[in-house]
C-alpha cells in the first residue's frame, strides 16, 4: 500500500534530496537557526548534568500545568453538569429571546 520510501542514494531521488537538502541549509542559515542550534550543542556539551536537567523540568512543567488544566476543567465542568435536552432548551431559549 502506498509508494516505499525514497533512500537517498537511489539515482532516481538523488537530484531531489541534494535540492531539497540544500534549500534546508539556506532556509536554516537565514533564519539564524544554525547559531542557534550550535550555541545550543556547546550548552549541552559543556554542561550535560544541567542541560539534562532543563530538558526534564521542561518536559515535567509542561506535562503539570496541563494535568492542572485537565483537573480545573473536570472540576468546573462538575459543578454544573447539564444534560443534553438542557443544553438545547437553554440555546433555543436565547434564540426566542433575541428575535
Amino acid at each position: 500500500m502506498g509508494e516505499e520510501m525514497p533512500s537517498k542514494d537511489d539515482p532516481k531521488y538523488k537530484e531531489r534530496y541534494q535540492k531539497e537538502r540544500e534549500a534546508g541549509m539556506r532556509f536554516a542559515e537565514k533564519s539564524g537557526i544554525n547559531f542557534l542550534v550550535s550555541k545550543v550543542q556547546l550548552f549541552a556539551n559543556s554542561h550535560r548534568i544541567g542541560f539534562i536537567a532543563l530538558v526534564f523540568t521542561f518536559v515535567i512543567g509542561c506535562l503539570g500545568i496541563n494535568v492542572l488544566n485537565m483537573v480545573r476543567s473536570y472540576k468546573q465542568h462538575a459543578s454544573r453538569r447539564t444534560t443534553a435536552v438542557e443544553k438545547v432548551d437553554s440555546a433555543l431559549l436565547k434564540r426566542q429571546q433575541t428575535k
